[in-house]
């Protein structure tokens, strides 16, 4: 009995993540299993019986009649959820250990950048000023990660170990030793409050859109030595309101941010953000983990299921991820 053919949709891609290549990458790790790169080659759809995508065309998946599984290649599948034609199968998404260790390095990254006051130092270089500013001791900088899954736990854990005083808020209560937790609508006013360097690594949800605004931002501790709370963003663009963020960079609200991704990807030229002196603006590329990993994931995960195992990180579809 032939095994069931896997379909790639995938769009759009730098030379090493390009369509083609994944083709050759799922050809060298599934075996004798018939794989086929659409809309290019030939298939009979009542033959797929599994996908991998990332950002299919809406309503593309409904095409495969006996599909089985789908498989994400990126950690967002909000577009997917969002797709009211998606096929009523089991929607898998990208949870290996290379793609949690570089959040989490990116993270930290920033945090420490805007902690040891790299923007100023930076601007000091370019007028040559040698003007050394006091510092202080991680211990004194309270940060607050926003999405308390995989990805946020790592995070947190790191920071802790480097000294920062971390929460975590999530939709739901979550105990983690070390940590001070909140949660819920409830919580999420006295987590900013005691917050002055925020990460955001939720998913985007129609719950978590633009919830970085002025009013979130607002609410942001500005007693601490930084001066005014810093952002970091490395979830999704929708869960930002960048003309919020640009006000309140601008009015002092806000004193410096980080953005790895946008509401309009790749960010237009024209955006006011992309030379803003107190942004760091990164391409969507905080965790742009390794193809050849997430390829072997996923054919491992097929294997699996074929032998009657359960699939890994399977997302919850009613609430999203």
């Amino acid at each position: 009995m032939s095994k069931g053919a896997l379909a790639l949709l995938i769009h759009g891609g730098s030379e090493n993540w390009s369509p083609p290549r994944w083709r050759e990458r799922f050809r060298s790790v599934c075996g004798d299993r018939r794989v086929a790169l659409l809309p290019g080659d030939a298939i009979d759809p009542v033959d797929v019986r599994y996908a991998a995508v990332w950002k299919p065309a809406p309503g593309a998946l409904a095409a495969f009649p006996n599909l089985r599984v789908i498989f994400n290649l990126g950690a967002g599948v909000d577009a997917l959820v969002a797709d009211r034609s998606l096929p009523k199968v089991p929607l898998v998404r990208v949870a290996i250990g290379d793609l949690t260790k570089r959040m989490t390095e990116y993270v930290v990254l920033h945090v420490l950048m805007h902690h040891r006051q790299q923007l100023y130092l930076l601007d000091c270089q370019r007028q040559r000023r040698w003007q050394p500013r006091a510092q202080w001791p991680a211990r004194e900088i309270r940060v607050g990660i926003m999405g308390l899954g995989t990805l946020g736990l790592d995070a947190a854990a790191v920071l802790a170990g480097l000294g920062f005083r971390v929460a975590g808020w999530s939709a739901t209560a979550k105990r983690i030793e070390g940590i001070d937790s909140y949660h819920g609508g409830d919580g999420l006013e006295p987590f900013l409050k005691r917050t002055s360097i925020l990460v955001c690594l939720l998913p985007l949800t129609p719950q978590t859109r633009h919830i970085i605004n002025r009013r979130t931002l607002s609410m942001l501790d500005c007693t601490g030595p930084l001066g005014a709370p810093v952002l970091i963003n490395a979830g999704r663009g929708g869960l930002q309101d960048e003309a919020d963020i640009l006000a309140c960079l601008n009015d002092g609200t806000l004193g410096a941010a980080t953005l790895d991704v946008f509401e309009a990807e790749p960010l237009p030229a024209d955006s006011p953000l992309w030379q803003h002196p107190n942004v760091i603006v990164t391409p969507h590329n905080a965790a742009d983990t390794d193809p050849e990993e997430i390829s072997k994931y996923v054919a491992a995960q097929i294997a699996r299921f074929e032998a009657g195992g359960e699939l890994e990180n399977v997302v919850d579809l009613s609430r999203g991820y």
